[in-house]
């Protein structure tokens, strides 16, 4: 198993609850935490600014499809932004953890 973590904005705390909890319930995440944050951004050719959650997601790399799935069926956004990165190392435990949670 691959362990990965994944960042992904949500328009509100209702948002990132109802997501956080779709990924736990659905096996597809061992731990998501949660950021209120501001974010800049450019949409549609403009700067945007806005206030976000920030989920943090802690997961397998197989898992990342369905994770994009279960994130597209109830998030608001027209374009959301899932971006997964490697976890390089990891402390002592914590790929078993993972395994275990997401079987």
């Amino acid at each position: 198993m691959n362990l990965i973590t994944l960042f992904l904005t949500c328009a509100d705390q209702a948002e990132a609850d109802k997501i956080a909890g779709k990924l736990l319930d659905d096996k597809l995440a061992a731990c998501v935490k949660q950021a209120a944050i501001t974010s800049d951004y450019l949409w549609k050719g403009k700067p945007q600014h806005g206030r976000e959650v920030l989920l943090i997601i802690d997961s397998a790399e197989d898992k990342f499809d369905q994770i994009e799935a279960a994130v597209k069926s109830v998030h608001s956004y027209d374009t959301f932004v899932l971006t997964a990165y490697p976890v390089v190392k990891a402390s002592a435990g914590v790929e078993e953890w993972v395994g275990k949670e997401l079987a």
